[in-house]
């Protein structure tokens, strides 16, 4: 488990990471998410003890990861994947990491092949395309076969077959009850591998809830429903807690219940439907929208017209 408490870095008058408080626990796969300059990076490296907290704490299994003796074995770690000497093979990058934790030549072997990296395991590492760089830095990061796995970026390079494969992994890792956090820009995936998420923008804890949770708070729990009695259907669904709205003439957006109550009724007063589908948002959508006031750096639509000479 990891778990920061009030973590604060600060360079300078300039606050990277501003009281985040939050726990990535067992079991589950936690998506870590922020704009770029969030402060995700500055927040892992502090778990790791790359860099040191300006106040807060934040641990590694009820420890910090300093006075882990054998910390291969508590949490496994990807934050740079090219972080690795490029003359040495992926061999023998993985074997001087083992000597180091006392891990049995064996382990090595296991992960390469785990990572798919048997066919280039004597292979220079400097003569690796992004996608083998990235296979080895999770092959190193699972080496101690530890409780804890912390990934940033993890599919970056990677084929469809390598995604998948990264995917299936932290899903397997999750359900054999390690703790597994994540880090990606891409929200599809993102979507698919994580149980809960944590969002931080400029520094600061913007929400940490599931990802359910999270797509279906941004979008009210809407359902759409579609009859050619949506006149005698409206007083029917209508309540203290209920809003109605209209699109069309066939089709009503009702909030305050769910399909399941909304079929019921229609049911119960012979009023036939032709769509009932609770209405969801994307999670880059919904990400989208809950960080566009702490984005740092602003995009803007092209100019598609150009000025009259």
């Amino acid at each position: 488990m990891i778990e920061a408490r009030e973590l604060t870095k600060r360079y300078g008058d300039k606050t990277v990471v501003d009281e985040l408080s939050f726990a990535v626990k067992p079991g589950e796969v936690t998506g870590f998410l922020g704009p770029n300059g969030a402060g995700k990076s500055t927040t892992m490296r502090m778990v790791v003890g790359l860099d040191s907290p300006t106040r807060g704490s934040v641990t590694v299994n009820g420890k910090s990861y300093a006075k882990h003796t054998a910390p291969l074995h508590e949490i496994g770690t990807l934050l740079e994947a090219k972080s690795v000497h490029p003359g040495r093979s992926a061999f023998s990058h993985l074997m001087a990491l083992a000597y180091t934790h006392g891990i049995p030549r064996r382990r090595v072997d296991e992960v390469i092949d785990l990572a798919g990296l048997t066919s280039v395991a004597g292979k220079r590492v400097g003569a690796f395309s992004l996608g083998m760089g990235q296979r080895l830095g999770i092959a190193a990061a699972l080496l101690g076969d530890p409780a804890i796995v912390m990934l940033d970026e993890p599919v970056n390079g990677l084929d469809p077959e390598g995604v998948l494969w990264v995917r299936n992994l932290l899903r397997s890792l999750a359900d054999e009850g390690r703790a597994v956090m994540l880090s990606s820009h891409l929200m599809s995936e993102t979507a698919l591998i994580a149980d809960h998420l944590v969002i931080i923008g400029r520094g600061r804890l913007l929400a940490d809830t599931t990802v359910d949770d999270f797509t279906r708070e941004a979008n009210g729990g809407g359902v759409k429903v579609a009859t050619a009695e949506t006149a005698r259907l409206r007083p029917l669904l209508a309540g203290p807690d209920v809003t109605i709205s209209s699109s069309s003439a066939e089709e009503l957006l009702v909030s305050g219940r769910d399909a399941r109550q909304i079929g019921r009724i229609a049911a119960e007063h012979g009023v036939a439907l032709y769509e009932l589908t609770p209405q969801t948002v994307s999670l880059e959508a919904a990400f989208m929208d809950l960080t566009r006031d702490v984005v740092e750096y602003q995009s803007h639509p092209a100019e598609t017209e150009r000025k009259a000479a």
